[in-house]
Protein backbone atom coordinates (compact mmCIF):
# COMPACT_ATOMS: atom_id res chain seq x y z
CA UNK A 1 0.00 0.00 0.00
CA UNK A 2 1.16 3.58 -0.99
CA UNK A 3 0.16 4.78 2.23
CA UNK A 4 2.62 5.51 5.28
CA UNK A 5 1.21 4.23 8.45
CA UNK A 6 1.67 5.30 12.24
CA UNK A 7 0.69 4.22 15.52
CA UNK A 8 0.26 5.84 18.63
CA UNK A 9 0.01 2.31 20.85
CA UNK A 10 1.59 -0.81 20.41
CA UNK A 11 -0.58 -3.21 22.21
CA UNK A 12 -2.83 -5.95 20.98
CA UNK A 13 -4.85 -4.35 18.52
CA UNK A 14 -1.67 -2.95 16.72
CA UNK A 15 -0.52 -6.61 16.16
CA UNK A 16 -3.45 -7.83 15.15
CA UNK A 17 -3.68 -5.16 12.45
CA UNK A 18 -0.03 -5.69 11.46
CA UNK A 19 -0.68 -9.61 11.15
CA UNK A 20 -3.79 -8.98 8.80
CA UNK A 21 -1.55 -7.00 6.88
CA UNK A 22 0.92 -9.67 6.85
CA UNK A 23 -0.69 -12.33 6.22
CA UNK A 24 -2.05 -10.48 2.98
CA UNK A 25 1.12 -9.72 1.46
CA UNK A 26 -0.21 -6.37 1.75
CA UNK A 27 1.87 -4.02 4.51
CA UNK A 28 1.72 -0.30 4.16
CA UNK A 29 4.87 1.45 2.69
CA UNK A 30 5.79 2.32 5.86
CA UNK A 31 5.01 1.96 9.48
CA UNK A 32 6.10 3.66 12.37
CA UNK A 33 4.84 2.54 16.38
CA UNK A 34 5.63 4.08 18.89
CA UNK A 35 4.92 3.26 22.96
CA UNK A 36 6.16 3.81 26.25
CA UNK A 37 6.84 0.53 27.00
CA UNK A 38 10.21 -0.60 25.61
CA UNK A 39 9.28 -4.19 25.52
CA UNK A 40 5.70 -4.05 23.90
CA UNK A 41 7.74 -2.32 20.92
CA UNK A 42 10.51 -4.92 21.21
CA UNK A 43 7.74 -7.42 20.83
CA UNK A 44 6.42 -5.92 17.30
CA UNK A 45 9.50 -5.46 16.11
CA UNK A 46 10.69 -9.51 16.38
CA UNK A 47 7.81 -10.52 14.88
CA UNK A 48 7.18 -7.78 12.38
CA UNK A 49 11.46 -7.06 11.16
CA UNK A 50 10.02 -4.18 8.16
CA UNK A 51 8.25 -1.81 10.56
CA UNK A 52 9.90 0.91 12.19
CA UNK A 53 9.55 1.32 16.64
CA UNK A 54 10.13 4.46 18.26
CA UNK A 55 9.54 5.95 21.71
CA UNK A 56 9.01 9.28 20.67
CA UNK A 57 5.73 10.44 19.21
CA UNK A 58 6.75 12.68 16.25
CA UNK A 59 7.76 9.92 13.88
CA UNK A 60 4.66 8.46 14.00
CA UNK A 61 2.02 10.92 14.15
CA UNK A 62 4.31 12.70 10.78
CA UNK A 63 2.94 9.51 8.78
CA UNK A 64 0.06 9.63 6.08
CA UNK A 65 -2.64 8.00 8.29
CA UNK A 66 -2.14 8.02 12.41
CA UNK A 67 -3.77 5.10 14.55
CA UNK A 68 -4.88 6.40 17.90
CA UNK A 69 -4.37 2.80 19.34
CA UNK A 70 -4.49 3.46 23.25
CA UNK A 71 -7.32 2.00 25.51
CA UNK A 72 -10.11 4.68 26.59
CA UNK A 73 -8.41 5.96 29.49
CA UNK A 74 -5.06 6.75 28.25
CA UNK A 75 -6.34 8.15 25.33
CA UNK A 76 -6.86 12.16 26.39
CA UNK A 77 -3.05 11.62 27.29
CA UNK A 78 -1.95 10.24 23.68
CA UNK A 79 -4.28 12.58 21.36
CA UNK A 80 -3.16 15.90 23.01
CA UNK A 81 0.24 15.99 21.78
CA UNK A 82 -0.69 15.18 18.64
CA UNK A 83 -2.51 18.51 17.97
CA UNK A 84 0.92 20.05 17.12
CA UNK A 85 2.03 16.89 15.30
CA UNK A 86 -0.30 15.70 12.76
CA UNK A 87 -0.10 17.28 9.54
CA UNK A 88 -2.35 18.75 7.82
CA UNK A 89 -2.99 16.24 4.96
CA UNK A 90 -2.92 13.36 7.35
CA UNK A 91 -5.77 11.14 8.52
CA UNK A 92 -6.39 10.17 12.40
CA UNK A 93 -8.22 6.82 12.44
CA UNK A 94 -9.39 6.17 16.25
CA UNK A 95 -9.80 2.58 17.24
CA UNK A 96 -11.11 2.98 20.56
CA UNK A 97 -14.74 3.18 21.61
CA UNK A 98 -16.03 6.12 24.29
CA UNK A 99 -14.51 8.88 22.32
CA UNK A 100 -16.59 10.84 20.10
CA UNK A 101 -15.25 12.09 16.52
CA UNK A 102 -16.30 15.35 18.01
CA UNK A 103 -14.49 14.95 21.39
CA UNK A 104 -11.41 13.88 19.27
CA UNK A 105 -11.48 17.31 17.36
CA UNK A 106 -11.58 18.96 20.64
CA UNK A 107 -9.05 17.43 21.54
CA UNK A 108 -6.43 18.15 18.18
CA UNK A 109 -7.29 21.54 18.84
CA UNK A 110 -9.59 21.68 16.24
CA UNK A 111 -7.61 19.01 13.48
CA UNK A 112 -11.39 17.18 11.82
CA UNK A 113 -9.85 14.70 9.22
CA UNK A 114 -10.93 11.93 11.74
CA UNK A 115 -12.48 8.01 11.24
CA UNK A 116 -13.53 6.20 13.65
CA UNK A 117 -13.01 2.39 13.57
CA UNK A 118 -14.13 -0.46 16.07
CA UNK A 119 -11.69 -3.25 14.65
CA UNK A 120 -11.77 -7.10 15.81
CA UNK A 121 -9.52 -10.08 16.15
CA UNK A 122 -10.40 -12.32 13.35
CA UNK A 123 -8.50 -9.45 11.38
CA UNK A 124 -5.43 -11.05 11.96
CA UNK A 125 -6.70 -13.66 9.30
CA UNK A 126 -8.27 -11.45 7.25
CA UNK A 127 -11.52 -12.78 8.21
CA UNK A 128 -12.45 -9.58 10.63
CA UNK A 129 -15.24 -7.16 10.75
CA UNK A 130 -14.22 -3.55 11.03
CA UNK A 131 -17.03 -1.01 11.65
CA UNK A 132 -16.14 2.71 10.59
CA UNK A 133 -17.54 6.30 11.14
CA UNK A 134 -16.69 8.77 9.19
CA UNK A 135 -16.00 12.54 10.24
CA UNK A 136 -18.26 14.69 8.52
CA UNK A 137 -15.05 16.83 7.39
CA UNK A 138 -13.61 13.95 5.96
CA UNK A 139 -12.91 13.98 1.71
CA UNK A 140 -14.57 11.02 -0.47
CA UNK A 141 -10.92 10.46 -1.43
CA UNK A 142 -9.62 10.40 2.21
CA UNK A 143 -12.21 7.81 3.13
CA UNK A 144 -11.47 5.52 0.37
CA UNK A 145 -7.70 5.36 1.29
CA UNK A 146 -9.04 4.12 4.65
CA UNK A 147 -11.37 1.57 3.09
CA UNK A 148 -8.51 0.17 1.01
CA UNK A 149 -5.90 0.19 3.88
CA UNK A 150 -8.99 -1.76 5.56
CA UNK A 151 -9.74 -4.04 2.98
CA UNK A 152 -7.65 -7.26 3.38
CA UNK A 153 -8.51 -7.39 6.90
CA UNK A 154 -11.91 -8.49 6.14
CA UNK A 155 -15.39 -6.44 6.32
CA UNK A 156 -15.32 -2.37 6.61
CA UNK A 157 -19.11 -1.38 6.74
CA UNK A 158 -19.80 2.37 7.13
CA UNK A 159 -21.58 2.87 10.28
CA UNK A 160 -23.33 5.55 12.28
CA UNK A 161 -21.08 6.78 14.90
CA UNK A 162 -23.93 6.39 18.23
CA UNK A 163 -23.74 2.85 17.12
CA UNK A 164 -20.06 1.71 17.29
CA UNK A 165 -19.90 1.05 21.25
CA UNK A 166 -23.06 -2.06 20.29
CA UNK A 167 -20.42 -2.82 18.29
CA UNK A 168 -17.57 -3.25 20.32
CA UNK A 169 -19.35 -4.97 22.90
CA UNK A 170 -20.81 -7.74 20.03
CA UNK A 171 -18.42 -7.69 17.84
CA UNK A 172 -15.40 -6.04 18.91
CA UNK A 173 -15.32 -8.59 22.12
CA UNK A 174 -17.97 -11.33 20.78
CA UNK A 175 -14.89 -13.65 20.05
CA UNK A 176 -14.12 -13.96 23.45
CA UNK A 177 -17.99 -15.07 24.61
CA UNK A 178 -17.40 -18.15 21.76
CA UNK A 179 -13.45 -19.37 21.72
CA UNK A 180 -13.12 -20.40 25.17
CA UNK A 181 -16.82 -23.16 24.51
CA UNK A 182 -15.31 -24.06 20.91
CA UNK A 183 -11.95 -24.91 22.15
CA UNK A 184 -13.51 -26.98 25.19
CA UNK A 185 -15.88 -28.59 22.33
CA UNK A 186 -12.24 -29.10 19.71
CA UNK A 187 -10.55 -30.92 23.14
CA UNK A 188 -13.78 -32.94 23.72
CA UNK A 189 -14.01 -34.25 19.60
CA UNK A 190 -10.39 -35.31 19.87
CA UNK A 191 -10.85 -37.17 23.24
CA UNK A 192 -13.79 -38.85 22.25
CA UNK A 193 -11.61 -40.01 18.90
CA UNK A 194 -11.15 -37.72 16.35
CA UNK A 195 -8.15 -36.40 15.29
CA UNK A 196 -7.92 -32.93 15.52
CA UNK A 197 -7.81 -32.10 11.50
CA UNK A 198 -11.12 -34.36 11.56
CA UNK A 199 -12.23 -31.89 14.63
CA UNK A 200 -11.12 -28.87 13.75
CA UNK A 201 -12.79 -29.60 9.37
CA UNK A 202 -15.94 -30.51 11.47
CA UNK A 203 -16.52 -27.75 14.46
CA UNK A 204 -15.76 -25.37 11.37
CA UNK A 205 -18.56 -26.26 9.14
CA UNK A 206 -20.86 -27.02 12.20
CA UNK A 207 -20.12 -23.37 13.92
CA UNK A 208 -20.74 -21.86 10.29
CA UNK A 209 -23.73 -24.06 9.34
CA UNK A 210 -24.97 -22.97 13.36
CA UNK A 211 -25.13 -19.02 12.65
CA UNK A 212 -26.26 -19.19 9.29
CA UNK A 213 -29.12 -21.77 10.15
CA UNK A 214 -29.99 -19.50 12.89
CA UNK A 215 -29.70 -15.82 10.76
CA UNK A 216 -30.73 -17.08 7.30
CA UNK A 217 -33.32 -20.20 7.51
CA UNK A 218 -36.32 -17.66 7.89
CA UNK A 219 -37.23 -20.05 10.99
CA UNK A 220 -37.57 -18.70 14.42
CA UNK A 221 -35.29 -18.94 17.30
CA UNK A 222 -37.61 -21.49 18.40
CA UNK A 223 -37.92 -23.60 15.47
CA UNK A 224 -34.31 -23.45 15.09
CA UNK A 225 -33.48 -24.92 18.56
CA UNK A 226 -35.87 -27.54 17.64
CA UNK A 227 -34.77 -28.96 14.78
CA UNK A 228 -31.73 -30.64 17.12
CA UNK A 229 -33.74 -32.96 19.58
CA UNK A 230 -30.64 -33.97 22.12
CA UNK A 231 -29.41 -30.62 24.06
CA UNK A 232 -26.78 -31.96 26.33
CA UNK A 233 -26.08 -28.30 27.64
CA UNK A 234 -29.84 -27.24 28.51
CA UNK A 235 -29.54 -27.03 31.83
CA UNK A 236 -27.00 -24.43 31.79
CA UNK A 237 -28.52 -22.09 29.25
CA UNK A 238 -30.41 -19.78 31.74
CA UNK A 239 -27.44 -19.43 33.48
CA UNK A 240 -25.63 -18.15 30.31
CA UNK A 241 -28.29 -16.27 29.24
CA UNK A 242 -28.64 -14.17 32.33
CA UNK A 243 -24.77 -12.79 31.73
CA UNK A 244 -25.49 -12.03 28.03
CA UNK A 245 -28.76 -9.96 29.68
CA UNK A 246 -27.05 -8.31 32.49
CA UNK A 247 -22.98 -8.23 31.76
CA UNK A 248 -23.03 -7.33 27.97
CA UNK A 249 -25.26 -4.05 28.61
CA UNK A 250 -23.95 -3.10 31.89
CA UNK A 251 -19.98 -3.03 29.74
CA UNK A 252 -21.84 -1.19 27.06
CA UNK A 253 -23.27 1.30 29.43
CA UNK A 254 -19.63 1.68 31.18
CA UNK A 255 -18.07 2.67 27.59
CA UNK A 256 -20.62 4.67 26.10
CA UNK A 257 -19.84 8.24 25.37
Amino acid sequence: MKDSVGFIGGGRVVRILLGGWAKADQMPARVVVTDPNREALDRLAAEFPTIDVTSGVAEAAGQDIVFLATHPPALAAAAVPLASQLRRDAVLVSLAPKWTLARLAGLLGGFCRIARVIPNAPSVIGAGFNPIAWGPALPVEARARIVALFAPLGDCPEVAEETLEAYAVCTAMGPTYLWFQLQALREVAISLGLTESEANHGLKRMTCGAVRTLFDAGRSPAEVADLVPVKPLAEMEPVVLDYYRTRLPAIHEKIKP
